[in-house]
C-alpha cells in the first residue's frame, strides 16, 4: 500500500535555531548566502544578529581581483546587518598612491555614516598602523579622514567599551581631538580600554603637553591602557591615581628609540599608583634603547613590572654592555616579575653567569625568551636548575646566536641536552631551543 503522506524531510528541517546559527557562524559570506537560498528557515537563520556581531574589513593596497571582491562583500553586509554589529576591525595594508589613500577615506566615511544611523551596540573599533603621517595620505584627506573618524567616536563613544588607534601617527592635535570624542557632552569616557601605542608621530615630547593631559584627565574607567614611554609624567600617573585606581588593571608601555624619553619620573609618583591601584600590571617594551643609563632612568625600582621586553634591533653601538642591566636594573624587580624577553645581538662579552643568576633571582618567572650569544651549557644549566626545583619557568624560547656559519656542533649538543631533560621538557615546558648563525 502506497503511502500518500507528507514526503520524508532531511534531519536538517528539525535541527534547532541555535544550531542552525552555529553552523552559519562558520561559513564565510558567499556560502551563507548561497546557503540562504535553500529555504525560508535557512533564509530567516542567516538574519540571526548572532552572525554579524564581529566583522574585519581589510583594505589593500594593491588588491587582487579575488581581494577587491571580498572587501565589497564586507561593506555590502556590513551596511546590510551593521545594527547587529559589536566588534569593528578595520585594517589598511601597504597603501602606495595618494588615489588609494582617498578611496579608503571615501568609503571609511560612507561606512562609519551608516553604521552611526543605524548601530547601537558596537563594544569595540580597532583601526591600526594608518601611518598618516606618510607622504601617501595627503593633507586634505588626512584632515578629512579624521574629521569622518572623529563625528563617529562621538556617536559611539558612549557605547565603546575598547579603541584601538595604534599606528595612526598623527599631531598631537589631531590625536587629542579623536581621544576627547570619546567624552563628547558627558565630559567624561567610561571606556575601558584604549590602545594609543604610536597614535601621535614620532619625536613628539607628549609628556610636557597640558593638551593631553586635559584629554587623558576625561577618562575614569580604565581597565588597560597601551601607550608609548614619551606620553608618560607624573602628571599622567598623578592623574590615573586620580580617577583610574579603583579599574586600572594594565599598562602596556612601548619606548622606542626615535620617541624622547628624556622626561624625569618620579619614583613616588609610580610607587603611589601602584598603591592605590593594588592590581596594577605593567608591561613594558624597549626597541633598541639597551645603554644602561637610559634603562636606569627609566626602569625605576617602584614600577610594579610583570614583564620587560628588551630588544636591540638595529642597534650597533659597540660601546654599550648588557652586564649592568642584568645584575643592576633587572633584579629590582625579583620579587614580582613574570616574563622576560632579551634580544641583542653584541658578543664582545659572555652573560650566561648573569642571565642564569637571574632567572634563579626571579622567583615569579614563568617566561624566558633570549636571542643572545650564549653559550649551549647555559641550557644545560638552565634545566639542571629547573628540574630541581630552582625557578618557576614554565616557557623557554632561545636563540643561541653563533659566529659560525654552521652549527653542526651546537645542534648535536643541543639534542643531546634535550635528551637528558627530555621527561621534563615533554611533561612541563614549552620548549624551543635553536642555534642560529649571526654572521
Amino acid at each position: 500500500m502506497e503511502d500518500d503522506g507528507e514526503p520524508e524531510q532531511s534531519c536538517w528541517a528539525f535541527l534547532p535555531d541555535i544550531c542552525m546559527s552555529h553552523v552559519f557562524r562558520w561559513l564565510d559570506d558567499r556560502d551563507r548566502s548561497r546557503a540562504a537560498l535553500v529555504c525560508k528557515r535557512w533564509s530567516q537563520a542567516m538574519y540571526s544578529g548572532s552572525l554579524w556581531r564581529t566583522r574585519t574589513i581589510t583594505f589593500r593596497g594593491m588588491p587582487s581581483r579575488l581581494h577587491t571582491a571580498e572587501l565589497e562583500s564586507s561593506l555590502w553586509y556590513v551596511k546590510k546587518f551593521g545594527k547587529y554589529l559589536e566588534h569593528l576591525e578595520i585594517r589598511f595594508l601597504n597603501p602606495y598612491h595618494a588615489v588609494f589613500t582617498r578611496k579608503f577615506q571615501v568609503t571609511i566615511r560612507g561606512l562609519l555614516s551608516r553604521l552611526g544611523k543605524c548601530n547601537s551596540r558596537l563594544m569595540s573599533l580597532s583601526i591600526q598602523h594608518l601611518e598618516l603621517d606618510r607622504v601617501v595620505w595627503k593633507n586634505g584627506i588626512r584632515i578629512q579622514f579624521i574629521k569622518n573618524l572623529s563625528t563617529f567616536l562621538k556617536r559611539m563613544g558612549k557605547h565603546l567599551d575598547y579603541l584601538s588607534l595604534k599606528g595612526a601617527r598623527v599631531t598631537l592635535e589631531e590625536g587629542c581631538e579623536l581621544l576627547s570624542s570619546l567624552s563628547y557632552l558627558k565630559n567624561k569616557s567610561l571606556i575601558s580600554e584604549i590602545n594609543i601605542e604610536d597614535l601621535f608621530g614620532h619625536h613628539l615630547p607628549i609628556y610636557n603637553c597640558s593638551l593631553f593631559h586635559q584629554t587623558m584627565s576625561k577618562f575614569c574607567n580604565l581597565v588597560i591602557l597601551t601607550l608609548n614611554y614619551n606620553c608618560i609624567s607624573d602628571d599622567l600617573l598623578d592623574m590615573l591615581c586620580e580617577h583610574n585606581a579603583n579599574s586600572l588593571w594594565t599598562l602596556n608601555v612601548k619606548c622606542h628609540i626615535h620617541d624622547p624619553h628624556g622626561q624625569v619620573v618620579w619614583g613616588m609618583s609610580w610607587a603611589n599608583l601602584a598603591k592605590r591601584a593594588p592590581k596594577l600590571r605593567v608591561n613594558l617594551f624597549f626597541e633598541s634603547i639597551m645603554k644602561h643609563d637610559s634603562l636606569a632612568r627609566i626602569l625605576l625600582a617602584e614600577i610594579p613590572a610583570r614583564s620587560i621586553s628588551l630588544r636591540s634591533g638595529y642597534f650597533s653601538d659597540s660601546d654599550w654592555t648588557m652586564r649592568p642591566t642584568l645584575t643592576n636594573i633587572l633584579p629590582a624587580y625579583k620579587h614580582i616579575l613574570q616574563k622576560l624577553t632579551l634580544e641583542f645581538n653584541h658578543d664582545h662579552e659572555p652573560l650566561d653567569e648573569e642571565l642564569l643568576q637571574l632567572v634563579l633571582a626571579c622567583e615569579r618567572l614563568f617566561f624566558l625568551k633570549v636571542w643572545a650569544f650564549l653559550s649551549v651549557t647555559f641550557m644545560e644549566q638552565l634545566l639542571q636548575k629547573r628540574a630541581e626545583r630552582k625557578c618557576t619557568l614554565c616557557t623557554i624560547k632561545v636563540r643561541i646566536y653563533t659566529a659560525r656559519h654552521e652549527t653542526h656542533e651546537e645542534d648535536r649538543m643541543l639534542r643531546d641536552i634535550y635528551r637528558k631533560f627530555r621527561d621534563l621538557i615533554d611533561s612541563e615546558l614549552n620548549y624551543f631551543v635553536i642555534a642560529y648563525p649571526m654572521v
